[in-house]
């Protein structure tokens, strides 16, 4: 008995301490996946990576007080919130634009676009040995889904988009964009659209753990 009773003092403790970090895995469903997103999923070019478990999909507690629909991303702490009612959020991992090539500011998803092709920017060409034109495909860097970030009418040039490099999920190494794993970037893409807010922080402004890695203590529901 007294070892039962100091195993509840210890988890008791254990929860107070989590506090907020307390969450569920939401569940993944193969119910958002066509036809095609099945087929083209099934032949991608990478190994099916291992997402840290900071990093795969949770359901949060969201203290911030954007409205429930609104994108948030944290870009030190490498994720993205969808906010839902009731204190509630959807979390990503994601991997984000090195801090010199992060931007950070207030958005609109302007348009949305499945299985994208992708045309590189001269900026982005003169940085790395790309193509000038990948059609749409799990080869592609922008992956299954893309939404395309608006400052009213003007296209930031930025994206949300899936990827072709799952193992990265967590890293700072993109041109800027914000990429989530193809699966995660199918769900987001059911739950927004056009027009949806899209806050992403500066860097440094973010309360989250700089390093999910090794301070999150979020507990995944089973």
């Amino acid at each position: 008995m007294a070892i039962k009773g100091l195993l509840l003092v210890l988890f008791s403790a254990g929860v107070v301490l989590g506090g907020c970090m307390q969450s569920t895995i939401e569940p993944a469903s193969e119910a958002n996946l066509t036809p095609r997103d099945k087929k083209l999923l099934a032949a991608a070019p990478y190994e099916k990576a291992t997402i840290p478990e900071p990093y795969k999909r949770h359901i949060v507690e969201y203290h911030r007080r954007e409205a429930p629909g609104t994108i948030l991303i944290d870009s030190d702490a490498r994720y993205l919130y969808y906010v839902l009612p009731d204190g509630k959020a959807i979390r990503y991992g994601v991997t984000v634009g090195e801090e010199a090539l992060a931007w950070s500011g207030v958005a609109k998803i302007g348009r949305m676009t499945e299985w994208p092709s992708w045309t590189p920017t001269d900026e982005i060409k003169k940085r790395m040995d790309v193509p000038n034109y990948v059609s749409p495909g799990p080869q592609n860097p922008m992956g299954a889904r893309a939404m395309y970030l608006y400052e009213g009418n003007k296209d930031t040039l930025y994206r949300i988009h899936g990827t072709n490099q799952p193992e990265y999920i967590g890293e700072a190494i993109s041109s800027g964009c914000i990429r989530l794993t193809n699966e995660d970037v199918i769900d987001l893409y059911k739950r927004v659209k056009p027009g949806t807010v899209v806050v992403v922080l500066a860097p440094h402004q973010g309360d989250s753990p700089t390093n999910p890695r090794v301070a999150s203590t979020a507990t995944p529901f089973r």
